[in-house]
């Protein structure tokens, strides 16, 4: 297998180290509270199962559906935007509907990219951000998450100082993983950046509707003139809690898209007729069911920064996101972020992702996800609470040896 040009090109997958473990523990009869992956585990809205079932087993439904998406769900997703952010999209050649986001991300790479094109994407970030691209054969340029003037003054030295110059820059807000949230202010300051450098912007939005004060999250493409250089990408995973559905949308510049759209055109023939309808039933639907979303996650929050907290370890509070981005405890940073990890489920029965899966810049780091209720939650913070406080006398042989190794 490393033979195989893209293969050689991705390391090795440090999720998997801890996925191993956590499972050999919960074989060996441990009871795993798992804050790894951002999997939600609240229903699917009610109304939207409904649709599908509705859907399933008509006439022509279990036929090949459209590859950009079905008509009805492009126009459901453009009446989205217009709510939402006062964005008008036309749904014919500014909206794609993707097998979730990170396809969509994964597909324009494969689109836009030559080998040897230089991609900027943050560091830490979303893995598909950076390794959609290198499996396409970019070159991958890291600048800053934080959306400030040092992410602009990085951003232009690697602009100076790439050969070829940049194509595009990506960027996540709210973050996965660090929960970082981007102002309008920003996006209009990157809109001026792409323009006067002439790339383009990949914004991976997929956690617009997952905040818990009343700042909602802006989108890129509100700004003026966003729309010549922008392309957007959305997820209805967290959104509607349909992560296992796959169903997600590119939208905004018709080049981009269109060279999306013939790739896709290529590799699939779109999701299955019903899970769109029923997504269009989604977007078009109630909200309430997001709002409860939002709510319930909230309440997670809070109860995770109080009662982690009370065990010792302070847990930064996002203020969007369904992810805390947490700093290692000065007592196992040197161990580094999967060291930590293994500790946690060794020790304390509680998987959490290691911060070096999203990038070098992430090991003194280890992201949570708000995927269990309130109760376990808490029951986590005392497993971790035990585990620190007998951590110097059980622990320093250990400790020592792996920070050394």
């Amino acid at each position: 297998m490393s033979d195989f040009y893209r293969v050689r090109r991705l390391p090795p997958y440090v999720f998997e180290q801890v996925n191993r473990l956590k499972a050999k523990a919960r074989a060996a009869g441990a009871d795993i509270i798992d804050l790894g992956m951002g999997n939600p585990d609240l229903p699917t809205p009610r109304h939207v199962v409904e649709k599908l079932v509705e859907t399933a087993g008509k006439p022509r439904t279990d036929r090949y559906s459209a590859s950009k998406g079905i008509a009805g769900l492009r126009r459901a997703q453009a009446a989205y935007y217009e709510r939402r952010f006062g964005v008008k999209l036309d749904p014919d050649s500014q909206v794609v509907a993707t097998l979730g986001s990170k396809e969509g991300f994964a597909n324009m790479a494969q689109a836009i990219t030559a080998p040897g094109d230089v991609i900027l994407a943050p560091n830490p970030s979303y893995p598909i951000h950076a390794f959609g691209f290198l499996m396409a054969g970019g070159v991958i340029r890291s600048v800053p998450i934080e959306p400030n003037e040092e992410f602009f003054r990085a951003a232009e030295r690697a602009v100076i100082h790439s050969i070829p110059k940049p194509i595009a820059i990506v960027v996540c807000y709210p973050s996965n993983p660090t929960a970082t949230v981007a102002s309008l202010d920003f996006y209009r300051d990157l809109v001026r950046f792409a323009k006067k450098h002439d790339i383009f912007i990949l914004s991976d939005l997929a956690y617009a509707e997952v905040y818990f004060d009343d700042n909602p999250p802006p989108s890129v493409l509100q700004v003026p003139g966003a729309m010549d250089v922008t392309v957007e990408f959305t997820s209805m995973s967290k959104t509607f809690s349909m992560a296992g559905w796959r169903i997600g949308f590119a939208v905004g510049n018709e080049r981009l898209l269109s060279a999306l759209a013939r790739v896709k055109s290529y590799l699939d023939y779109g999701a299955y007729t019903p899970i769109q309808v029923a997504a269009a039933a989604a977007l078009n639907g109630p909200d309430d069911c997001i709002k409860e979303m939002r709510s319930i996650y909230k309440k997670r929050r809070d109860v995770m920064v109080e009662s982690f907290a009370q065990a010792g370890w302070k847990i930064p509070a996002p203020s969007a996101s369904m992810f805390a981005w947490v700093p290692v405890p000065e007592k196992f940073r040197a161990l580094g972020s999967v060291e930590f990890c293994k500790l946690l489920i060794e020790k304390a029965d509680v998987a959490v992702a290691p911060g070096i899966g999203f990038g070098e810049h992430g090991d003194d780091y280890v992201r949570l996800a708000l995927v269990e209720n309130e109760q376990r939650i808490r029951q986590a913070a005392r497993g971790i609470r035990r585990f620190f406080d007998g951590a110097d006398e059980t622990l320093h042989n250990v400790i020592d040896a792996r920070a050394r190794a």
